[in-house]
């Protein structure tokens, strides 16, 4: 298992001899509006739920999913987690040489290293922002029986159109293609780019609820495909993937749209100004550049006498957490991601992180 995430909070108080809760965590991509109040009170006034077994197999929560996402609900596959469906995922494929679009999270190699399965990455280039040479992904993705795909990317941000994706695996239909969305409801247009309903047998789709409810304690995870690759995913599946708490919290997340909806509008709102804020606080500081973003974190890379490391130690120090991305296949230890948090924790942090630059 790999050790790599962000969040670590645990370890920095130890370090630090302080309580977790004192440690402002700006390494982890959750949702820095979230839960949804709403949701908070139903799971305290349903909480005896765990006194019972919850549905095996799901059934209610993947029908409330599909109803809400406009699919059919045989098309569905439940997970505890977007991880339990990535490490399914080459062992339902029978995948024998992966293809891993990067820099990105890094579940999916270890997906692959865990049953076996070649795997090489294609970078994407940081001159051009992330944005990856889609005639070159074409090729080497044509060569290759899986692919994985982070869209809009984690660490970067960038976001590939649908027109781009569409072509791409219409290019390779002999190569089953991953595209995790986890992050693609922080996007304001999310439906315009959305690969849900594209149609192609040879896609995959992972949809988190981790992120933009900030829930990643319920690991609520779905996968969307065609039905030859349900059925394949479904052979390896497990029994009460959700547990009651997670499928009671899909339930009202999907049919409270007026209210849910609210609260992402909401989030995306705020989450655009933070990110133009930080840019417009961050730009004219030395040795810093920070990379667009459409979701709830931008990346940034360090030059001058600065790396990862010294940066994150001088901030871990003002007890703020963030993410040292020298571990991401692709980067180096010039590179950090912020994670955003509230207008108040956002100005907090560009003070002293400009502080430190200047230092």
């Amino acid at each position: 298992m790999i050790s790599g995430h962000g969040g670590n909070i645990y370890k920095l108080a130890q370090d630090l001899n302080c309580a977790p809760s004192d440690i402002i965590d700006m390494s982890s991509n959750v949702n820095p509006l979230g839960p949804p109040p709403g949701l908070v009170t139903f799971l305290r006034e349903n909480i005896l739920l765990i006194n019972a077994l919850p549905e095996v197999d799901a059934s209610s929560a993947i029908s409330a999913f599909a109803d809400r996402y406009d699919t059919d609900p045989q098309l569905v596959v439940p997970g505890n987690g977007t991880t339990q469906l990535i490490h399914t995922i080459p062992l339902a494929l029978k995948s024998r040489r992966a293809l891993i679009l990067g820099p990105t999270y890094a579940d999916y190699a270890d997906a692959c290293i865990m049953h076996g399965v070649h795997h090489e990455f294609f970078f994407a280039d940081p001159r051009r922002a992330f944005a990856p040479d889609m005639a070159k992904l074409t090729e080497m993705a044509g060569n290759s029986d899986t692919v994985f795909i982070c869209n809009p990317d984690n660490p970067t941000g960038h976001l590939i159109p649908r027109a781009e994706l569409m072509a791409l695996c219409r290019a390779c239909p002999e190569t089953f293609f991953v595209i995790d969305e986890s992050y693609l409801p922080f996007v304001a247009d999310d439906r315009e780019y959305t690969m849900l309903r594209c149609g192609l047998p040879n896609v995959m789709i992972l949809n988190s609820m981790s992120k933009i409810f900030r829930v990643p304690g319920l690991r609520i995870g779905f996968l969307v495909s065609s039905g030859p690759i349900v059925r394949k995913m479904n052979r390896y599946g497990l029994p009460w993937s959700l547990n009651s708490l997670a499928q009671a919290a899909v339930v009202y997340l999907m049919e409270n749209r007026e209210e849910i909806g609210a609260f992402v509008r909401q989030t995306r709102t705020a989450l655009s100004g933070e990110r133009q804020y930080l840019a417009a606080a961050l730009g004219s500081a030395p040795g810093i550049r920070l990379f667009p973003s459409t979701t709830s974190f931008v990346l940034a890379e360090l030059s001058g006498a600065h790396t990862a490391e010294s940066v994150c130690a001088a901030l871990a120090e003002e007890r703020i957490l963030i993410r040292n991305c020298a571990n991401f296949q692709g980067l180096s230890d010039r590179f950090i991601r912020i994670s955003l948090k509230t207008p108040e924790i956002n100005r907090l942090l560009a003070g002293k992180l400009s502080e430190i630059l200047a230092g």
